[in-house]
């Protein structure tokens, strides 16, 4: 362990802080990340696209969902930089800022009814500020929690980050689920979607009361007492440290590959193809994300003792064999199948995904490392996430579900073989 880890972390009030600063700061950012995916499966294509040609309002519905997601190694970059030479804390400040303003903006953004092509623009381009956002969050969040974790549980800490993403949906599709069944379908699809968005707003200031009361992390004042920052921390990982970037980036795949399949596209199918009620199928997607949030601390506490790759290894030849069960269960089966399908894949997505808090940022040292995990993350989410709902349409489309289950079975030994040829971080 390098002398900046060797640091000593905080302990009891001050670390439940940061804990909480971590995980409050990536459920409010997951939750403006998924209210869009969301409505991408219910309401976007219908709002903002012309209904002249409606077999193309979901697919280009799905793209919009993609841009977010090739903006996010650019917020990586960007407050990836910030975070290694000035520090973690007012560059998680900034992150939520620019995350939740883009995402209450779409809330109040005209569709295509009132303004035409234009209000397709407006939406990429709130799009590309939500992924900004959220490519400089998780890395800083996951800093946080390891960075001030004790000795030997920083898979343990670095799984608080990792409840965002549950905890955020969770919220998102609960506040959906409350509005369908509150406003009706034509109110909700009138106005009633907007509401998630503006909401945000509430939650941003929430995150930013939590946030400004951090203090910076033992390991970068301890970097910060050895030596200058450096210039150039893109330049820097690319140069020396390329080869855990693409390794960190692979074992990302499965992950976003499980989550967007089992949710937006599968949302899409089920309502759409399966003539399942919109209601009925987020009543389905809340009761399945639990499984995703139990699985979580398991797979941390198993990577604290066993080490990263065994779990991870596990998990995602497990995320392989679940690809061959979609045709039957989102397919064919009935609604109790269905929700069999989406707890096995959030729940395999749990496994796979908790110990990513502790593995990315250890890949790294830390001079680097809020730049080379934020970009082996989100580099991860362009080939894992960016076009899975888009391409798996396509694939629907070619050859129908047995090719989508392809796909996640693909996702799943690409992360497999990149976590086998990694070396255990659980030392570094």
């Amino acid at each position: 362990m390098d002398a900046a880890n060797r640091d000593a972390p905080l302990q009891g009030a001050s670390l439940g802080r940061i804990v909480l600063a971590s995980l409050v700061g990536t459920t409010i950012e997951f939750y403006d990340f998924y209210i869009y995916g969301t409505a991408a499966a219910l309401v976007i294509g219908q709002v903002f696209f012309p209904s002249a040609a409606p077999g193309s309002q979901a697919l280009n519905a799905f793209l919009t969902f993609g841009i977010a997601f090739l903006a996010r190694p650019v917020g990586a970059i960007l407050f990836g930089h910030f975070g290694d030479r000035i520090g973690r804390k007012s560059t998680l400040v900034a992150s939520l800022l620019v995350m939740g303003a883009s995402t209450t903006l779409i809330g109040v953004l005209p569709g295509y009814a009132q303004i035409g092509p234009a209000a397709a623009w407006l939406l990429c381009l709130m799009r590309l500020g939500q992924g900004i956002g959220l490519g400089g969050e998780w890395g800083g969040a996951a800093l946080l929690a390891i960075e001030n974790a004790p000795v030997g549980r920083r898979a343990w800490f670095g799984m608080f980050p990792q409840l965002g993403p549950p905890l955020g949906f969770l919220l998102a599709n609960g506040l959906f689920l409350g509005l369908l069944v509150g406003l009706g379908e034509q109110q909700f699809l009138s106005w009633g979607w907007r509401i998630p968005f503006l909401v945000s707003a509430v939650l941003v200031a929430i995150g930013l009361y939590v946030r400004v009361s951090m203090t910076e992390t033992p390991a970068f004042r301890a970097a910060l007492k050895q030596q200058e920052p450096v210039r150039v921390p893109l330049v820097e990982v690319v140069r020396h440290h390329w080869v855990p970037l693409i390794q960190g980036s692979l074992a990302m795949v499965v992950c976003y590959a499980l989550f967007y399949i089992s949710t937006v596209f599968a949302l899409q199918y089920g309502t759409s193809v399966r003539h399942i009620p919109r209601s009925d199928f987020l009543g389905l997607l809340c009761i399945a994300v639990l499984f995703m949030a139990a699985a979580t601390p398991i797979s941390a506490a198993l990577a604290d003792r066993f080490g990263r790759r065994p779990v991870l290894i596990v998990a995602a030849g497990l995320a392989a064999l679940s690809g061959f069960a979609i045709p039957g269960l989102l397919g064919q089966g009935s609604n109790p199948d269905i929700l069999l399908f989406l707890s096995l894949e959030l729940g395999l997505m749990g496994l796979t995904f908790a110990p990513m808090g502790a593995l990315l940022p250890e890949l790294f040292p830390v001079r680097v490392r809020y730049t080379g995990a934020s970009m082996a993350y989100n580099l991860g989410g362009i080939l894992g996430a960016s076009l899975a709902p888009f391409l798996a349409q396509v694939l629907l489309n070619y050859g129908g579900l047995p090719w989508v289950g392809y796909y996640v079975t693909t996702a799943a030994l690409i992360s497999l073989l990149a976590v086998a040829s990694m070396r255990e971080t659980s030392h570094n």
